[in-house]
């Protein structure tokens, strides 16, 4: 909306005595603008560093006389010495407030606005602690449809006040944990979900319940990650509320790039990651069972558990050993996405755990799917392939996602990387199917990397260069890495998180037969999807052709805005574009 009045920003040194001539200093600054400030509804950010040299910690308010409120928080910290009202006039390096004013205003857009800010809050790799609790997100109201573009004024203007503190709104937009945000704004779907689990916690907790399994099934994208982390965080801040008492609990997930996020969330919310996030192996290894059960786990990513020994784990199925040791065991699981033969699941032990949960009363289904900005017609052209093995005509065009199939492999880098240099899809990597060597113990043979190579194409796998480069690793998500636009991503990077546009790299295990798509696992690179896995009754069988399909599906569903594709094999390439023709191309 162009026409949108600007916000009015004001900024406040938090110096000693401030107080005194607040109102007169924001009279001045401001002139006849100042009423919008001082009397009427506002959105308030207080931030300030422990060391100059250190991240900003930030708290974010509303109030309809931001007056009175800054005057409650300063006798906050006067009345209780463990507040972050105390840590900041104490010990916080240039304390600021931030006071953001539009004409516009009313009670529930300033309650979406703070909401919104407390979001991005958790985007920012300029802030290591949010000390807000859970915001109030607004259902419809008058000038709902203007809360995106005053929103996004305000921000600017932030900007304009503190680049260092506000980054750029796409940056933050594009950050993974900004997307696992447990402050995010619910669909209804999982907001019923979210209600669901919380009262069904609560009541095994209280009832002294145990063995408890909460089974969340949802597709790639349907929102599994945000509602577990929005669950956790409100658990954890009504716990003493609903409990009498804090929660014991814990977050798991088999992935080392999403455990990443984790570690960032809990660490923001101000709780120690490594007493809340472990990988499921470790959680096992280190609670008892004779110490009891905590509260509650959640496990992120269920698909990746393990299903027989591994390593340090000398079990037979990590789900049974976390349910050994919580009352309640929350799991999100995708039977679409398990990659490797140590996570496979009979037919017969998944129904028994969703048996389970249904007879608890504890099974959830998410069918929405958030993450790809499509139309129904493209839905049904990515199942079809993934799933039916099929490649069938894309039968409209959509307007809000872009699928393109590219001549070489050069060609589909070029677009990506013209993708990654522009702002609103700077989040664009390539990703290709396991089939080219990888080891992490030695190096490759002539070659510097280990990586995907296709003629005189070549990209060196995920992590690579980070991986041979000096100095400390960095803690962001794979495709976050500027670097990474010249790296090929595999299922074991980009697994749970999004991109705007895939560039997916589609190897020789998969190729176009009389009219079908074939997966091959002879000519997959993943020892982890080929080899055979000893099933129950001790027959050994291979379920390569399954796996290596679900591997194509998750590197089809990471695009939200849009799907480019190289296909080795000449005939899949062709049948692809052949879909195509009349629609995109």
């Amino acid at each position: 909306m162009p026409n949108l009045p600007n916000p009015i920003i004001c900024k406040v040194e938090e110096k000693e005595g401030f107080m005194t001539t607040f109102k007169a200093d924001i009279q001045k600054a401001l002139g006849d603008k100042s009423p919008y400030i001082l009397d009427y509804p506002i959105v308030y950010i207080h931030a300030w560093k422990s060391a100059a040299n250190q991240p900003y910690q930030i708290y974010v308010g509303e109030s309809n006389d931001v007056s009175q409120r800054t005057n409650q928080h300063l006798k906050e910290a006067v009345n209780n010495p463990k507040s972050w009202q105390k840590e900041m006039i104490s010990d916080g390096v240039n304390p600021e407030i931030y006071i953001a004013g539009h004409e516009h205003f009313n009670k529930s857009l300033t309650l979406d606005i703070e909401n919104r800010l407390i979001d991005y809050a958790f985007g920012l790799k300029s802030v290591a602690r949010v000390h807000n609790r859970r915001g109030n997100p607004q259902g419809n109201y008058y000038l709902l449809d203007e809360l995106d573009g005053i929103f996004g004024k305000i921000w600017k203007a932030l900007r304009q006040e503190n680049k260092e503190l506000f980054l750029p709104e796409k940056e933050v937009r594009d950050s993974a944990i900004f997307k696992a945000s447990p402050f995010h704004k619910l669909t209804k779907e999982q907001q019923i979900s979210e209600n669901k689990i919380v009262t069904q916690v609560g009541y095994a907790i209280l009832e002294g319940k145990e063995n408890q399994l909460i089974f969340v099934h949802g597709e790639a994208g349907s929102g599994k990650t945000v509602l577990m982390s929005s669950v956790f965080a409100s658990l954890m801040d009504q716990a003493k509320e609903l409990f009498g008492k804090e929660l014991t609990c814990a977050l798991l997930v088999n992935h080392d790039e999403q455990k990443l996020v984790y570690d960032e969330i809990v660490k923001k919310l101000g709780y120690d990651k490594e007493k809340y996030v472990f990988k499921p192996t470790q959680f096992i290894n280190a609670v008892k069972i004779s110490d009891g059960p905590i509260d509650v786990v959640f496990v992120d990513e269920g698909h990746l558990l393990l299903t027989q020994g591994k390593f340090s784990y000398t079990g037979k199925n990590q789900l049974d050993d976390i349910m050994k040791r919580a009352r309640v065991t929350v799991v999100m699981f995708d039977e679409n996405q398990v990659l490797t033969t140590e996570e496979y699941w009979e037919s017969y032990l998944l129904d028994e755990k969703i048996a389970l949960s249904k007879q608890q009363g504890n099974y959830i289904e998410l069918k929405e799917q958030l993450r790809m900005h499509c139309g129904p017609s493209t839905k049904k052209w990515v199942d079809a392939i993934t799933q039916s093995n099929e490649v069938i005509p894309l039968e409209e065009k959509d307007e809000n996602y872009e699928i393109r199939v590219f001549d070489s492999p050069e060609e589909l880098h070029k677009a990506i990387k013209k993708k990654a240099s522009q702002e609103s899809s700077a989040l664009s990597r390539i990703i290709a199917s396991y089939d080219w060597e990888y080891s992490s113990n030695h190096k490759p043979t002539g070659q510097t990397y280990w990586g995907v190579k296709i003629g005189n194409f070549f990209l060196p796998w995920n992590r690579e260069i980070a991986r041979h480069s000096k100095g400390k690793k960095s803690h962001l998500a794979w495709a976050e890495q500027p670097a990474t636009i010249d790296e090929a991503g595999s299922t074991f990077t980009i697994q749970g998180f999004d991109l705007n546009y895939a560039g997916v790299i589609i190897g020789p295990s998969i190729t176009y037969r009389d009219g079908k798509i074939v997966f091959d696992p002879s000519k997959s690179k993943s020892d982890k999807a080929t080899r055979k896995r000893t099933l129950s009754d001790g027959t050994k069988k291979s379920f390569g052709e399954e796996l290596i399909k679900h591997e194509l599906r998750v590197l089809l569903t990471r695009g939200a805005q849009g799907l480019y594709i190289y296909a080795c094999d000449d005939q899949l390439r062709e049948a692809l574009k052949k879909s195509l023709l009349g629609i995109t191309n």
